[in-house]
């Protein structure tokens, strides 16, 4: 073994199923790692096995027969990660820039029909210049023919995309396809059409970081769901994130021993703030909640209004949506819908529970969401969750308004279980707004216009903006005391893990894509 990748080895936590001890720091590895490197450490010591490594490509033209090399810029096989079957390829960038020829793609289409076969993650390390152009309509042909497996696969297997240098062209549109696309910063870049060729077409000029670097599409585009420092952390952030998945979506994910304690957590009671226009931070709850140092946030940087990511809760395995009020007081708009609807509908695939917590005042207005759809955005969380067959809980920490509290996995779309705490407010909109509506003439004709809509206020809240009207028709199971929230969801997810839901008979659903 490369001594290099023993010393990684040597250093780094053994850290598995999440579990919180330290992982190696950024500077045990600084420097990129080789295509073999990467799956040397990715996997378990002696577990790789590798399929395909003397093939050559078949190209004559352009001088391309004098030029053969073993292997043909991929590396393809299988192996285990702690102890769990994982089919992979890396792409070889010091090999015609790891471009995709025709028995490239063979090897890569081989691996990914055996993962299927077989019930197990398909893992991509991508560091790939786009097709290779010698070989024409043969390399894009290899390129649909991957893309039609990743379809095939998706919902069956997980899929696994790390970006660990450049990715251009119809490279792109794989990791776009699999089920979580990992990114290296100032190493990493993904674009359809690099800087020159933008600069060429629009005169526009920037860099390739600029353009696809894993800032960029961990904040605006939204194609990355986690980045990390260096080859390692990815490496390490991609054993982590398989941890919390099942090896197909015929099994449950995995569930580590767990004793009912403790469970109280009084520290929830002081979470929420007196003044219900004052923020606090979502991520201090789900911290009280899960098991300790469990949450694996995905889009950590991508529509920050609303938090998604996986976690345990009693040793079990579950997904997370979470409205932020410490960002855009946690309104749903496009963004933060289309990526809560995108996680649901991964969890639903592969059986993991889902928790949802709520304090969410609306959808965000405005004529810029309205001409950017979010309709139809917001739409696409609401059906992701209606569809959701797993487990599914929500807790409404405060605010559940309008149309938002429909989507955010209310009982009315399929809910099992529903939390409220005593500081929930459940109406169609805020306090104020609804008694400038409702009670509009009695304020008009009172001598002291504000005093008289403060009453009326109070008046409201106090008829409406409770947990307690909601639970009397049942809409609420439970309406509890926040140190007791842990507790509860642990039983409650322990109910409901023999849930079975026997949908209609359909080909698919037509989601408002």
């Amino acid at each position: 073994m490369n001594d290099n990748i023993q010393k990684l080895k040597d250093k780094k936590a053994q850290a598995l199923l999440g579990g919180g001890e330290k992982r190696i720091a950024a500077q045990h590895a600084k420097k990129k790692l080789t295509a073999r490197e990467r799956v040397e450490y990715l996997l378990d010591e002696g577990s790789f096995e590798e399929i395909g490594m003397l093939v050559e490509h078949r190209t004559t033209d352009f001088g391309m027969d004098k030029e053969k090399y073993p292997g043909d810029g991929v590396v393809t096989g299988y192996g285990t990660i702690n102890g769990r079957l994982v089919y992979i390829f890396a792409q070889d960038f010091t090999v015609f820039g790891g471009s995709l020829s025709e028995t490239h793609a063979e090897k890569i289409c081989k691996v990914m029909d055996m993962a299927l076969k077989v019930g197990a993650p398909m893992v991509g390390l991508n560091d790939s210049g786009g097709a290779r152009i010698q070989e024409g309509v043969r390399s894009l042909g290899g390129y649909a023919d991957i893309f039609y497996r990743n379809v095939q696969s998706s919902g069956v297997i997980p899929q696994i995309s790390a970006i660990m240098g450049p990715c251009a062209g119809g490279a792109v549109y794989s990791p776009a396809m699999t089920d979580f696309t990992m990114m290296v910063e100032n190493t990493s870049y993904m674009f359809v059409t690099g800087p020159n060729v933008v600069k060429t077409v629009t005169n526009e000029t920037v860099t390739a970081e600029e353009l696809g670097g894993a800032s960029t599409h961990s904040t605006k585009s939204g194609v990355a769901h986690t980045t990390s420092a260096n080859d390692v952390e990815c490496l390490e952030d991609l054993k982590r994130l398989l941890s919390y998945m099942p090896q197909n979506n015929a099994e449950l994910p995995p569930h580590l021993p767990y004793e009912l304690g403790e469970e109280l957590r009084p520290n929830l009671d002081d979470i929420i703030p007196e003044s219900s226009s004052k923020p606090y931070d979502m991520k201090d709850v789900i911290k009280e909640i899960i098991d300790e140092d469990s949450f694996f946030e995905i889009h950590k940087d991508f529509a920050e209004n609303i938090v998604v990511g996986f976690a345990r809760l009693g040793g079990r395995s579950i997904g997370i949506v979470a409205n932020n009020p410490m960002f855009l007081a946690g309104v749903l708009d496009v963004n933060s819908s289309v990526k809560a609807a995108r996680f649901t509908r991964f969890c639903d695939a592969f059986n993991i529970p889902l928790l949802v917590l709520e304090d969410v005042p609306g959808f965000l207005p405005g004529t810029d969401q309205e001409w950017n759809g979010i309709i139809v955005h917001g739409a696409k969380l609401l059906y992701a969750l209606s569809e959701a067959t797993v487990p599914k809980v929500t807790v409404i920490t405060r605010k559940a308004y309008g149309g938002a509290y429909d989507v955010m996995n209310s009982k009315h779309i399929g809910a099992d279980m529903n939390f409220a705490w005593p500081t929930a407010e459940i109406a169609v909109m805020g306090a104020k707004g609804a008694s400038e509506i409702i009670f509009k003439k009695e304020i008009a004709e009172a001598e002291d216009h504000e005093a008289k809509l403060l009453e009326k206020e109070k008046e409201y809240a106090e008829l409406f903006a409770t947990p307690y009207e909601a639970a009397k028709r049942g809409f609420i199971d439970e309406v509890i005391l926040p140190h007791n929230t842990r507790r509860k969801l642990i039983k409650a997810f322990a109910m409901l893990e023999g849930k079975v839901v026997d949908g209609p008979k359909r080909k698919h659903g037509n989601i408002p894509l």
